[in-house]
């Protein structure tokens, strides 16, 4: 494991050294510093993971040293040394940010016990920043756009298994994403460099199967006229992807096992194995549980490609989502079709969330492209939308519930589109800031969950309410 850093700043060249020797002793690499300008130099080339500065240096101020040494490399836990009358002095470096202070002289126990706790911040502060910076990625990826609940949660676990080689099943209804997904998995881990092979396992026949996942060798068989490389191979290094693993058949669920569980592959007319580095995330959109129960998937081959099983869920379950979505594939749809519009009028965006979408994203990414390539106006209109229809599994709502299910979808969305400024919403909705907090009472809405700004134009928002206003 590789050693902790740790900067040391004294101009007491004695108590340096004894510093240097303490903290060697307790495993750490230790660059001694007799000034500050010293220390600053350090700091700018290499990275520490502590710093431990005396407060009363000659020349300068070790509080504004700690400071700057901070600036420098945000989240550096810094320690300070201090007398036993410097004491308030040590207080206000805590105040001013500094981790903590150590009271001369100190025993070895004490300065590990300080330096323990200035790790244990540290690394909760450097994963916090890796997942916050890896769910951000995830947020910026196309087509990855999702703010419910539901989704926030899929992300987090994505954040925290991306960077491990984890085999990978990802479960959904068709359209749910699922390819996405994986795609988002393998780019955000250290396989990114390295290929995405994916492969739809119902589109291959059983006979070219074994050929397309392991390759073969020349005179494998009729018309093998050359050596073909297998998907795994040309996976080495990367990711694999296979879909609908449920339509494969139990023959080739028996070879694949071997595959998942040895990390090798013989190739068709091959005498011997060879070895290949891939991760394997593995979709269905079926319940393979009971597939096993069927007798139709292998329990072994379950448990060896669930290792870490991830749920997508339906855009029903998502609302939250739709606005965003739709407004994203209405701006791809105007830009390849070089259609100025903008928006979807209230009624338009209604009609989008009662509707029950039974394929998904991909049945709204279609339903947009359409109303885009039909549309005559700048504004998407309700009747170039599907309809739940009078036969829907949801039916049609009393006029009460639509209007606050409509009320509620407008606000959030208005306080999504101003990044949670109550006097820009309250102005764009046409409410004195008070009706427009009551109405927020009304629906359990607060504008901290709602800072982030949308996909929405504030310009489609304005029309959106002119509109609002004239109903």
């Amino acid at each position: 494991m590789e050693q902790e850093r740790i900067l040391v700043v004294d101009d007491d060249e004695g108590l340096l050294h004894l510093l240097r020797m303490r903290l060697s002793a307790l495993g750490f690499s230790v660059t001694p510093c007799t000034g500050g300008r010293d220390a600053l130099t350090a700091a700018r080339q290499e990275t520490f993971d502590i710093a431990i500065t005396d407060l009363r240096l000659r020349a300068e101020d070790g509080l504004a040293l700690a400071e700057e040494l901070m600036q420098i490399q945000p989240g550096l836990p810094v320690i300070i040394l201090t007398a036993h009358g410097s004491i308030p002095n040590a207080v206000e470096a805590m105040q001013r940010g500094a981790f903590g202070y150590l009271t001369k002289p100190f025993d070895d126990k004490e300065l590990k016990a300080t330096l323990d706790k200035a790790l244990i911040q540290l690394r909760m502060t450097r994963e916090i920043q890796r997942l916050k910076s890896l769910v951000k990625e995830l947020y910026g990826l196309e087509n990855v756009i999702a703010r419910s609940p539901a989704m926030q949660r899929l992300f987090q676990q994505v954040a925290q298994i991306a960077d491990s080689d984890a085999t990978i099943l990802l479960t959904g209804e068709t359209g749910t994403g699922k390819e996405v997904l994986a795609r988002v998995l393998h780019a955000n881990s250290r396989r990114s460099k390295g290929p995405f092979v994916a492969l739809n396992c119902a589109a291959i026949s059983e006979t070219l199967f074994e050929s397309e996942l392991f390759g073969h060798i020349r005179g494998a068989f009729t018309n093998a006229v050359a050596a073909k490389r297998g998907l795994f191979q040309s996976a080495h290094g990367g990711t694999l992807f296979l879909d609908e693993i449920a339509e494969m058949s139990l023959p080739m669920q028996v070879k694949l096992l071997r595959a998942v569980q040895e990390r090798e592959v013989r190739e068709v007319g091959a005498e011997y194995a060879t070895k290949v580095d891939v991760r394997i995330i593995t979709a269905t959109n079926k319940d393979l549980a009971e597939s096993v129960k069927a007798g139709t998937f292998r329990h072994d081959l379950y448990y060896r490609v669930s290792v870490v099983p991830l749920a997508l869920p339906p855009l029903r379950e998502r609302k939250d989502d739709i606005p965003l979505l739709a407004q994203h594939f209405l701006k791809q749809s105007a830009k390849r079709s070089n259609k100025d519009v903008r928006g979807f009028t209230p009624a338009a965006m209604h009609r989008l969330m009662v509707y029950p979408w039974p394929g998904n994203v991909r049945e709204l990414e279609n339903a947009v492209e359409k109303a885009v390539v039909m549309s005559r106006q700048d504004m998407v209109l309700p009747e170039l939308l599907p309809t739940a229809g009078a036969t829907s599994d949801i039916g049609l709502k009393p006029l009460t519930e639509a209007k606050e299910d409509f009320e509620r979808t407008y606000l959030r969305n208005v306080l999504q589109m101003t990044g949670g400024n109550i006097s820009r919403a309250a102005q764009f909705a046409g409410r004195y800031r008070a009706d427009f907090y009551k109405m927020l009472k009304k629906y359990g809405l607060h504008p901290s969950m709602l800072k982030e700004r949308s996909d929405f134009e504030l310009s489609d928002l304005e029309e959106v309410t002119e509109e609002v206003k004239d109903a």
